[in-house]
């Protein structure tokens, strides 16, 4: 059997698989989906399970020598494989199970190209690492970050490690805030993908090192290669020594959140 993958770059692997997980997840909705309770409130539906197995069966075929995290069934793979996958098929299962069609699915190879797939939308948007471009129709258009729009997108889910010296809604609360940014809250990290094509002005979570989180290495990704500024709410880069997530359309929008961050820890 020929493998129809065998002859894609990681960019058009990742943008397949994404591509692939999201047909599921848009195939699923609005129906009563099984859940699988993963404690703290969090639960999978059977749209997440589903999504990912499609994910993983593509990425088997199309690189079966490398590694995959994904978010509902773990680590599959030799442990000490150089390339490892990261799949989250359903970012937004609290969205997604009231109805609401404010999700993404993320595949990214960790260190290297990355694919967030809007379901609903159509849209895939893909990074070979060093370019951003969203795929719409069958077209390609270079992603291009802008704070025009003034809307940061803040992570307000639990948990919140950084309380009490640092939370998103003291942030939302300040009259600095409000006098240069208008407050978001998707609930899903495609609005890091919003980020990187213009729509965000910036996101803003809480967090340890995201840098191989299944939830937001694809969009880091999307917004490093676009050129946006990406650092850990302390500033510090994106990695074990950083922590949490500031990804800014610009330096002056970054500037400007990092005093804001800074003033409230």
């Amino acid at each position: 059997m020929i493998n129809p993958a065998a002859g894609l770059d990681d960019a058009e692997v990742a943008a397949a698989a994404a591509r692939a997980g999201a047909d599921v997840v848009r195939a699923m909705y609005g129906g009563r989906l099984p859940r699988v309770d993963k404690g703290g409130g969090d639960f999978a539906t059977a749209a997440d399970i589903e999504a990912e197995k499609t994910i993983l069966a593509y990425l088997h075929e199309a690189r079966p020598d490398d590694a995959v995290v994904g978010e509902e069934s773990g680590h599959r793979g030799a442990a000490g494989a150089v390339r490892q996958w990261l799949v989250d098929p359903l970012c937004g299962t609290l969205n997604y199970a009231v109805g609401s069609m404010l999700v993404a699915v993320n595949v990214a190879l960790r260190g290297g190209a990355a694919a967030v797939a809007d379901p609903f939308s159509g849209e895939v948007f893909l990074t070979d690492g060093e370019n951003a471009r969203v795929r719409h129709d069958g077209a390609d258009t270079r992603l291009v970050p802008t704070a025009a729009t003034r809307l940061v997108d803040v992570n307000l889910d639990p948990p919140f490690p950084g309380a009490p010296a640092f939370r998103a809604v003291d942030l939302l609360a300040g009259s600095d805030f409000a006098e240069h940014f208008r407050p978001r809250v998707v609930s899903s990290t495609l609005a890091l993908a919003w980020v990187a094509a213009g729509r965000r002005a910036a996101y803003v979570t809480d967090g340890g090192d995201l840098s191989g989180s299944v939830h937001f290495a694809a969009g880091i990704a999307l917004c490093e290669a676009a050129g946006c500024v990406v650092t850990g709410i302390d500033g510090a880069p994106i990695g074990p020594l950083g922590r949490g997530l500031v990804a800014a359309a610009d330096a002056e929008t970054h500037h400007l959140l990092m005093s804001m961050i800074g003033g409230r820890r």
